[in-house]
């Protein structure tokens, strides 16, 4: 799965998907996507993230207390 920068637009392919949806997760491992060669693995905070079309993340990937609000 492919997101986005916010700051830059650049493309971050995520690596551990169950770390995305897990919302008790402020971060998610992924490798930048920008230049010719492929980039090592890094983290990246979600709130930084969002997918390419601009749309935010969802609060269930973001918030442990989406449902209390």
């Amino acid at each position: 799965m492919f997101l986005a920068e916010k700051s830059t637009g650049h493309m971050i392919e995520v690596l551990d998907t169950k770390m995305l949806i897990d919302p008790n997760e402020s971060t998610v491992r992924g490798s930048l996507h920008f230049g010719e060669e492929a980039q090592d693995p890094e983290f990246f905070d979600k709130a930084g993230l969002n997918f390419p079309s601009g749309e935010s993340l969802p609060q269930c990937w973001i918030d442990p207390d989406y449902r209390r609000r």
